[in-house]
C-alpha cells in the first residue's frame, strides 16, 4: 500500500509522453506499458499485490479484511456527480510540500471558515514549508498546525480571505453502506481539481498508519485515486464527506481500483484535537495481536513498558473482556480500547491456561 503524495514531472513532459504513445501503435503501446509496470513491481516483491501508501519512497503495509455488518439501503437526494463537483471543488486544495529530500505534492479539503485544512500526515511529514493552491490558482502560505501519525491525518492552516475559503461539509461516515456511490477530488500528479467516480467496495478494512498502528473501519473504493490524491476528500452523493484518501492496493504503482480513505468520524474526532491542542491522544494498552485468534482477541506479543506488561499480561493470553463487554475478536477489542482515553482504568477479563482471570489496567498514551 502507498501513501499518495509524491514528487512529479512537469505537466508539460507528462502531456508529450502521453502523445508519443498514443501516436505508437497497439503493440508497441502495449509493450511500453509493460515495461512501466515490471519496472514499478521492482522492489517491491513479485506476486501479490503491492499496498501502496501513496508516499515519496517505497512504503509497504497492510490493509486486513475484517467482517462486515449488514447492509441498509442507501439515502435518497443523490447529486450527480457534476453537482457534487461544482458543490465541493472550491473547497478543495492542492498543497506542496518542501521536504530535505525535495519537493512533494498532495491534496487537501477547507475544514472550516478559519482557514483549517485537513489533509494526510505523510503529505506534510518532514515539511520545511508547506503552501496551498486554491480552486482559482491564488497561493498561500500555510503552517502546520497539528499532525497524528496514528491515524495519518494532519491539520494546517492558512491566513485567507474568506473569498477563498469554501468549507466542505463533513457527513456520518458509519452511516456508508457498501455499494454508495462516492465521488473522488484531489490532484493526481499535479493536474488540480481532478474527479473520480466509483462506490464503496468494502467497509471495515484496517490500513496501517505510518507509525504502524491500525486505522481503523477504513473506507474502501474503486474510484480511481493516484499518486498526489493523498489528503483529498472521498465524497458521498449528497456532496460530504465521508473519508480522506490515503492509500492503494496496486500491482503497478498506480489505481488498480482499489483506494482506501480514512473515515470522517475518525476526521472529525482528531482534527478537533489537532486543532485545540495541536496534537492528538489516544488509549494504549501495549499489546501486538495475533490476527487469527478467535473467540477473543489473543495476545501475540507484549510491549514493554506498557499498561499490559505491568498488569502480568502474557504472549498467548486470549482477552476475552472489557469493562464486561465480551471480546471476540483483535478487531473488537481495538475499538474497545481506541473508545477510551489514557489514564482511563478497565477491566480486562483473559484466558490462560484453560482458567480465566480479571485484571484492572490503567490505559497509557500511545508512543509516537
Amino acid at each position: 500500500m502507498s501513501f499518495l503524495a509524491t514528487s512529479y514531472p512537469p505537466l508539460s513532459a507528462v502531456l508529450e509522453w502521453l502523445g508519443s504513445i498514443a501516436a505508437m501503435n497497439r503493440s508497441s503501446a502495449l509493450s511500453i506499458t509493460a515495461a512501466v509496470v515490471a519496472g514499478a513491481c521492482i522492489g517491491v516483491g513479485g506476486g501479490a499485490a503491492t499496498y501502496l501508501a501513496l508516499k515519496s519512497g517505497d512504503t509497504t503495509t497492510v490493509v486486513r479484511q475484517v467482517k462486515v455488518s449488514d447492509s441498509q439501503p442507501t439515502a435518497n437526494g443523490a447529486l450527480s456527480v457534476n453537482e457534487i463537483y461544482q458543490r465541493a471543488r472550491k473547497g478543495v486544495v492542492e498543497i506542496t510540500v518542501k521536504q530535505a529530500s525535495g519537493t512533494a505534492q498532495g491534496s487537501g479539503w477547507v475544514y472550516d471558515s478559519a482557514g483549517h485544512i485537513i489533509t494526510n500526515e505523510h503529505v506534510v511529514d518532514g515539511a520545511s514549508s508547506v503552501s496551498v493552491m486554491f480552486w482559482n490558482g491564488k497561493k498561500a502560505d500555510a503552517r502546520v498546525v497539528g499532525t497524528d501519525p496514528s491515524t495519518d491525518l494532519a491539520v494546517i492552516a492558512v491566513d485567507a480571505p474568506s473569498s477563498l475559503l469554501f468549507p466542505v461539509s463533513v457527513g456520518d461516515s458509519s452511516a456508508v453502506q457498501v455499494g454508495d456511490s462516492v465521488v473522488a477530488i484531489g490532484s493526481p500528479f499535479g493536474l488540480e481539481e481532478t474527479v473520480t467516480a466509483g462506490i464503496v467496495s468494502a467497509l471495515h478494512r484496517e490500513m496501517t498508519s505510518p507509525n504502524n498502528f491500525a486505522i481503523d473501519d477504513s473506507i474502501q473504493t474503486d474510484a480511481a485515486i493516484n499518486h498526489g490524491n493523498s489528503g483529498g476528500p472521498l465524497l458521498n452523493a449528497q456532496g460530504k464527506v465521508i473519508g480522506v484518501n490515503a492509500q492503494i492496493a496496486s500491482d503497478s504503482g498506480g489505481s488498480d481500483g482499489v483506494g482506501f480513505a480514512i473515515p470522517s468520524d475518525t476526521v472529525r474526532s482528531i482534527a478537533r484535537q489537532l486543532i485545540t491542542s495541536g496534537k492528538a491522544e489516544h488509549a494504549y494498552l501495549g499489546v501486538a495481536l495475533d490476527s487469527t485468534s478467535q473467540n477473543g482477541a489473543r495476545v501475540g506479543e507484549i510491549r514493554g513498558g506498557g499498561p499490559a506488561a505491568a498488569a502480568g499480561l502474557r504472549a498467548g493470553d486470549v482477552i476475552t473482556q472489557v469493562n464486561g463487554e465480551k471480546i471476540d475478536s483483535s478487531e473488537e477489542l481495538q475499538a474497545a480500547i481506541n473508545a477510551q482515553k489514557p489514564g482511563d482504568k478497565v477491566s480486562i477479563t483473559y484466558t490462560r491456561n484453560g482458567q480465566s482471570h480479571t485484571v484492572e489496567v490503567t490505559l497509557a498514551s500511545r508512543p509516537a
